[in-house]
């Protein structure tokens, strides 16, 4: 069975990048912060960082408990991304980009003369010096190597920072044994628990368990993926769609009140709006979210004819926002868009209701587009113009020109 697949993950990336272009944080234990205030958590740690506890989810205050000497620092997005793009070029100048997972991780596949260990492995290392040598000292990756992009994956985790590890058919399954069942891909902490339940402890016993056992676990044919996977057979991922799309936003001391809550809601709502026409999608389903320290988190959900619209999101938002329980000063608030369907299967109503402006949107777009995101805005997001700013998810790079700062 050939190599397959090579995924390259960039070490503890957001931390890296402040501190390749920040020198005096080199060699320092720092967290990265999505706001500066003692109420939030950090959204991604420094190696240094992570080696006295800290990771992403740590509160400021455990953090500093685990490390007294932490540097918080605040989160700059857009710069992130710029860094990405860059290093993206220095990849694919190397070995082709075959499919971009995140911010911080890429996979390739392998074919002809790639395949073979010794050709990828000076690929890899040549990968790395140009980082080096064009990026900077602080921007280390981990690479994997293995028949399947699963198993590249697991070999891109087993040696960090600054690795590189090749996983053949011929060493499975027992290079996988002493690796912990929640360092395999897929297996969070629901599934840790169904495994466990089922009596499988380790990945041992993962690996001995039959197609049809792990077909029960999971419930269905993810079950029977995940058995082929181990044993490093490519398996064709399903198409995916995307389901949902939104903003969420921790709020700073000075918008904890009524107003100051909407704005930034308001200012979510035209950027998820935005996001959406840019991407030729409709939505049928809004959801906001409150959260409060000393209270459960509020959410509610209205249902419409499928749209884009900016304006006719801000009246429906209204309403739900009106309907929020009074507990004190929010801390964090959301905004989700669902129910998506792509725009050309838009089937007009054969009477306007006046909640649809497209000439509008098109219009605040073209000026959006030309001269940026805070050039033209609907008032409610006065409040939060210099708030809510770029965020980076788990599986999807912002676009600089659609969620650039500004509302």
């Amino acid at each position: 069975m050939p190599l397959r697949a090579l995924l390259l993950d960039f070490n503890s990336y957001f931390a890296s990048v402040e501190q390749q272009l920040r020198p005096e944080l080199r060699g320092r234990p720092i967290g990265i912060l999505p706001v500066v205030a003692e109420t939030t958590c950090c959204i991604a740690a420094s190696r240094e960082a992570k080696r006295f506890g800290v990771k992403t989810g740590t509160v400021v205050a455990d953090a500093r408990e685990l490390c007294p000497d932490i540097v918080f620092v605040q989160a700059r997005p857009a710069v992130y991304v710029e860094m990405h793009h860059k290093l993206m070029a220095i990849v694919d100048s190397v070995i082709q980009v075959g499919e971009v997972l995140s911010i911080d991780e890429v996979a390739c596949e392998l074919t002809g003369s790639w395949q073979r260990e010794e050709v990828i492995r000076e690929r890899s290392l040549m990968v790395k010096k140009k980082l080096r040598d064009e990026a900077g000292e602080c921007l280390t990756c981990s690479i994997g190597i293995g028949p399947n992009r699963f198993l590249a994956k697991t070999a891109s985790n087993m040696q960090k920072p600054d690795g590189l590890t090749v996983i053949h058919a011929a060493d499975l399954p027992d290079i996988l044994y002493p690796l912990k069942l929640e360092d395999l891909n897929g297996i969070g902490r629901h599934m840790l628990e169904r495994l466990n339940r089922h009596g499988i402890y380790s990945v041992e016993a993962l690996c001995a368990a039959s197609r049809e056992q792990l077909r029960r676990i999971w419930g269905g044919v993810e079950g029977e993926r995940y058995f082929d996977r181990l044993r490093g057979i490519e398996v064709a991922r399903p198409p995916s769609r995307r389901a949902s799309l939104g903003h969420s936003h921790v709020l700073p001391p000075h918008l904890r009140y009524g107003t100051g809550a909407w704005s930034v809601l308001s200012k979510l709502t035209q950027k998820a709006a935005l996001r959406l026409r840019a991407e030729g999608l409709l939505a049928s389903r809004m959801s906001v979210r409150v959260s409060w320290h000393r209270h459960d988190a509020w959410e509610h959900t209205a249902r419409f004819t499928p749209m884009s619209d900016t304006l006719g999101f801000l009246r429906i938002l209204a309403g739900l926002w009106a309907e929020r329980p009074a507990h004190g000063e929010p801390v964090k608030v959301g905004v989700v868009l669902s129910g998506l369907a792509p725009a050309t299967q838009e089937t007009l109503p054969l009477f306007d209701d006046g909640t649809r402006s497209p000439g509008l949107d098109s219009a605040f777009d073209r000026v959006r587009r030309r001269f940026g995101n805070d050039a033209l805005y609907f008032g409610g997001a006065f409040l939060a113009a210099h708030e809510a700013p770029m965020r980076i998810a788990f599986n999807h790079i912002p676009d600089q020109t659609t969620e650039a700062d500004g509302p």
